[in-house]
């Protein structure tokens, strides 16, 4: 158990606004870009998820961590988050699953949390100004030291973190003797997309970021999958080449998140920074063809641009699912090739689940493939 503690400290943002806090713990100084999610429950997956590799993140709920940590949530082996800032963290888990308090998990990670702010006016400030890079430090104010530290922090744009939290070898997910085999490129992969495969009778094979397409292709995969992930999508260029051999061997391949953000470049669109994104679980998405609304959980802070049902620069590509909030692109697919992609997280782990029917429909056009490959061999 932690020593709690009421040191002063404080979260400063680039643009020079100043908010007041408690530290929980004395870590070295966080600098990233701090962003928010509305998401109510769900913290230890959003903590986990490597999407958030790089970043600060703002609970808008007040108060979390009232059902504790377990073992069986978390979306990859450890937390990702730079940082966490909360109203109020809850010291006292009510929960059969709990295994301890979630201001115990982040200490031990070497999580800093600032507690006590005003999320209300950070969230606030946030959306007015758009997300921006920020630091938490211990104290009452920032320090020259602390001010050039924030200088010194690098922008999101431009930044390829997908190679950062990418696995560095191949592995396989799932029964060995599942009938599909799925090639997922790992970009920042969620541990449900992969429980989600392999409840569709999927086995898995999870490769690095920057394996070729060759290597991949001589998996003999019946589908392969473009993950999540963190980072500037246009600042992952290598995956473009590799993407665009995959598609033209006419193997389905299915992309969330900055998967789908990188298909988009993949046939010449163009993706743009946001300025506060889509993080949480309440995003109104519209399916163009059927008019029908899925509420989804969402995590990005760039965007594929697009508008109608055309995507910028890409002919090949229609669009499939528009955000109701402010329009931009949720969905795409190539007009000919058994490829789409949808920004949203139809995984969503505790949820909504609305859109997780994505994966059926993916993998019957991995088994429609599956079964015309063998007729015509």
């Amino acid at each position: 158990m932690s020593e709690l503690g009421d040191r002063p400290g404080f979260l400063l943002l680039e643009d020079g606004t100043l908010f007041r806090g408690t530290l929980r713990h004395l870590h070295a100084p966080a600098v990233a870009e701090v962003v928010f999610t509305t998401n109510m429950t769900g913290y230890q997956e959003v903590f986990t998820d490597p999407s958030y590799n790089g970043q600060i993140v703002v609970m808008t709920t007040p108060m979390i961590g009232n059902y504790g940590v377990n073992d069986e949530d978390p979306e990859s082996a450890s937390p990702q988050v730079s940082g966490v800032i909360v109203r109020e963290l809850s010291d006292r888990p009510s929960s059969w699953r709990a295994r301890g308090s979630l201001g115990d998990w982040l200490i031990d990670a070497e999580i800093p949390i600032l507690e006590g702010v005003d999320t209300r006016r950070l969230t606030r400030h946030l959306r007015s100004a758009g997300v921006m890079r920020g630091i938490i430090a211990p104290g009452e104010a920032p320090d020259a030291q602390r001010v050039a530290a924030l200088e010194a922090c690098p922008s999101m744009e431009g930044l390829d973190l997908a190679s950062v939290v990418s696995t560095q070898r191949s592995y396989a997910w799932g029964d060995p003797n599942a009938p599909s085999h799925i090639v997922a490129y790992d970009y920042g992969i969620k541990r449900n997309i992969l429980r989600l495969f392999a409840g569709h009778d999927c086995r898995v094979t999870v490769v690095p970021a920057n394996t070729p397409a060759e290597d991949a292709l001589e998996l003999e995969p019946d589908g392969v999958f473009l993950s999540n992930g963190p980072g500037d999508p246009a600042a992952v260029t290598y995956a473009p080449p590799i993407i665009r051999r995959i598609v033209e061997s006419g193997v389905p391949v299915l992309g969330i998140c900055l998967g789908h953000q990188l298909l988009g470049l993949t046939f010449g669109g163009r993706t743009e920074k946001m300025p506060y994104g889509h993080r949480g679980g309440n995003h109104p998405v519209r399916v163009i063809d059927s008019g029908q609304v899925l509420i989804t959980s969402q995590n990005h802070g760039f965007a594929v641009v697009g508008k109608g049902d055309s995507i910028a620069d890409a002919p090949e590509l229609v669009m499939t699912h528009v955000n109701l909030n402010d329009g931009t692109v949720e969905g795409l697919m190539h007009r000919e090739l058994p490829v789409f992609a949808v920004q949203y997280h139809p995984e969503a782990a505790p949820g909504p689940h609305d859109a997780r029917p994505l994966f059926s429909r993916f993998i019957d056009s991995v088994r429609s493939h599956t079964s015309s490959s063998e007729s015509n061999a």
